[in-house]
């Protein structure tokens, strides 16, 4: 297995390119399938004036997977601080204009991959101009991914339109072909869901005889997942796709330092809690594994999340 090991991981945000660096030295054929939701900051800008997909996460993954000098990746993550560019990244406006040159924004990938050295492949999840939505608990509904948050009301379901949005041939082929299938970790409905919400992808997953792990984040995300337990991040992903697109289920239960957990308490984020015995009884495996960067923030460290993934698949091999 190891460097033969066909992965796909499935996601966007900062979590994403977080598991995908941390992948990247255990296997030569990673595929990135990432939401084009996007409709924030740079990247939203983009999308609008120039009638393109959001280039933003696509360029974060391109950059996880890359073999490049450490200038050329600071150089595509510099970000402008004044004038009419002010907030837009390098990366972003690069993508724009290899778009616009070339006619087509999978090529325009494609291309950036090879001038970036990447090992594996980056995919958005549909070229489709898609919205997400989202309808609270009290029935209110918002449009725009950039806006489902700010209200910290509860959200009972989240939506794409179009809702037949057609993903890539291309992203069909590498679930097909696919050893391992990561979901997550990253926010959940803003993220994580809306590759599921692309029908055809959900169904690839369900039909893939792939090994099927969903990371469970780390913390909360306030005006997203308040309170939320590791159970309901599971039946919240099920609810929006299927309950076979997992089989394994990866929990953190490294103890974070109470400085870093007051702090974002103060932001309103809390220790996403290890209910396991639920998930259980709904029919999954779950793997407790300290996989946490206890640094100066409560994200997943990439190593320790792929020591993780790779054992259980080594393990569950036969």
């Amino acid at each position: 297995m190891g460097s033969d090991l066909n992965i796909v991981c499935l996601g966007g945000g900062t979590g994403l390119p977080n598991l995908l660096r941390g992948l990247k030295p255990y296997s030569n054929y990673i595929t990135a399938i990432v939401t084009m939701a996007d409709d924030g900051g740079s990247s939203g800008v983009i999308r609008s004036e120039l009638k393109m997909p959001p280039p933003g996460d696509i360029r974060n993954c391109l950059l996880a997977l890359a073999y490049t000098e450490p200038l050329m990746e600071r150089l595509f993550q510099y970000r402008f601080s004044s004038g009419t560019l002010k907030g837009h990244s390098f990366g972003n406006l690069f993508i724009a204009a290899m778009t616009e040159m070339l006619g087509n924004f999978e090529l325009a990938i494609k291309e950036s991959s090879k001038i970036l050295a990447v090992k594996g492949t980056v995919l958005p999840s549909t070229l489709e101009d898609v919205v997400l939505e989202a309808v609270y608990e009290d029935g209110d509904v918002v449009r725009g991914q950039s806006f489902i948050t700010h209200s910290q009301k509860r959200i009972s379901q989240v939506m794409l339109r179009p809702a037949d949005a057609k993903p890539l041939d291309e992203a069909l082929e590498a679930i097909e072909k696919a050893d391992l299938i990561v979901l997550g970790p990253g926010s959940l409905y803003t993220s994580l869901i809306p590759n599921l919400l692309v029908k055809d992808i959900t169904e690839a997953i369900v039909r893939s005889k792939a090994k099927k792990v969903y990371v469970v984040n780390v913390m909360t995300q306030p005006g997203e997942t308040p309170d939320y337990k590791a159970s309901d991040h599971v039946k919240a992903v099920i609810k929006h796709s299927h309950p076979n697109v997992m089989e394994y289920v990866i929990i953190n239960t490294g103890e974070i330092p109470e400085e870093v957990l007051a702090r974002y308490k103060a932001e309103g984020s809390i220790y996403v809690e290890c209910d396991k015995e639920v998930i259980e009884a709904m029919g999954y495996k779950v793997v407790t594994e300290s996989v946490v960067n206890t640094a100066n923030v409560a994200h997943h460290h990439p190593e320790k999340l792929s020591q993780a993934i790779m054992k259980l698949v080594y393990e569950n091999s036969n």
